[in-house]
C-alpha cells in the first residue's frame, strides 16, 4: 500500500485512531492535512500539516480544505475520524438533553458530511479519490445501555457513505465505512483504569482481545489503497468477531 504523491485529509486527527491513521498514511508517502479542535501534544508525522478548528464549523472546513487543495493541486484521500462518545451525557431519546443530542449529531455526522462536501470537488479535479468514514458497530444494533445520539449518528454516517459511493462511482471516487467494535483508545480510558473490566470485555470477544488503533489504521489504509480499487459502498467490520456472534 503505497500513497506516494497522494494528498489526504484526516478529521479528528489527534485522537488515537486519527493520529495512527495520519502517521501510517504519512509513512507510506502521503501528504496529510490533520484537522482537530485541540493542539497537538506530540510530534506530528512527517509530510503533515496541522490546522486547529471545530469539525462542525462550516467556514473553517471550507477554507482549510480549499487552501490545502489549491496548494497541492488536488486531494485524493479523506478519512473522517472525528467523533465523540459521551457516556455521561448520551442517553435514551426519552431522557437525553436535546442540546447534547444536537452536538453529538453535529460532530459525528454533520462534521463528516461537511468534510466530504469540501474534499470531493478536489477529488474530482484529481480524477479519482477514496474516502473512509469511521462509523461503529452500533450503527447496526441497539444497546442495553442506550446511547441513542451516538448510535443514530453512526448509522447516519454509514448511510451517507453508501449514498456517496453510488453518486461518485462515475467519478472514480470510492466511499467505504469502517465499523469498529471494542477499541482501546482514550475514548475508552475506563478499560485502561480498570484492568478487570478490560479483561471481562475481552472475554466476550471471539478473538479474546480488545482492538487497538493500529487495527483500524490497517483497515483504513487497505480501503484507501489501490488494492481495494473494486470496493465501494460497503462497510468493513473490525470488531474481533462480535457481530458474528448469535
Amino acid at each position: 500500500m503505497n500513497f506516494k504523491d497522494k494528498r489526504a485529509v484526516v478529521t479528528g486527527a489527534l485522537g488515537d485512531m486519527g493520529f495512527t491513521i495520519s502517521e501510517m498514511l504519512s509513512k507510506k508517502g502521503a501528504k496529510v492535512l490533520m484537522l482537530d479542535k485541540v493542539n497537538p501534544k506530540k510530534k506530528l508525522p512527517p509530510r503533515s500539516i496541522f490546522c486547529q478548528g471545530d469539525i462542525t464549523d462550516n467556514k473553517f472546513l471550507k477554507e482549510t480544505i480549499n487552501v490545502f487543495g489549491k496548494k497541492n493541486s488536488g486531494v485524493q484521500l479523506l478519512v473522517n475520524c472525528a467523533g465523540v462518545l459521551w457516556f455521561d451525557k448520551d442517553r435514551s431519546l426519552m431522557d437525553i438533553d436535546l442540546d447534547v443530542w444536537d452536538r453529538v449529531i453535529d460532530i459525528n455526522l454533520k462534521g463528516s458530511a461537511l468534510a466530504a462536501r469540501y474534499t470531493i470537488p478536489w477529488m474530482k479535479m484529481s480524477g479519482y479519490g477514496a474516502m473512509v468514514h469511521i462509523s461503529s458497530i452500533q450503527a447496526l444494533r441497539g444497546d442495553t445501555r442506550a446511547q441513542d445520539a451516538y448510535g443514530a449518528s453512526k448509522a447516519g454516517l454509514l448511510a451517507l457513505s453508501k449514498s456517496l459511493a453510488i453518486q461518485l462511482a462515475e467519478n472514480k471516487i470510492r466511499s467505504n465505512a469502517i465499523l469498529p467494535g471494542a477499541i482501546l483508545t482514550r475514548m475508552q480510558k475506563r478499560w485502561t483504569k480498570d484492568k478487570a473490566l478490560a479483561k471481562a470485555v475481552a472475554s466476550k470477544i471471539p478473538l479474546r482481545r480488545i482492538g487497538s488503533a493500529i487495527d483500524i489504521a490497517n483497515a483504513t489504509a487497505f480501503l484507501l489503497s489501490d488494492s481495494a480499487s473494486y470496493i465501494t459502498g460497503t462497510e468493513l467490520i473490525v470488531d474481533g468477531g462480535i457481530m458474528a456472534l448469535p
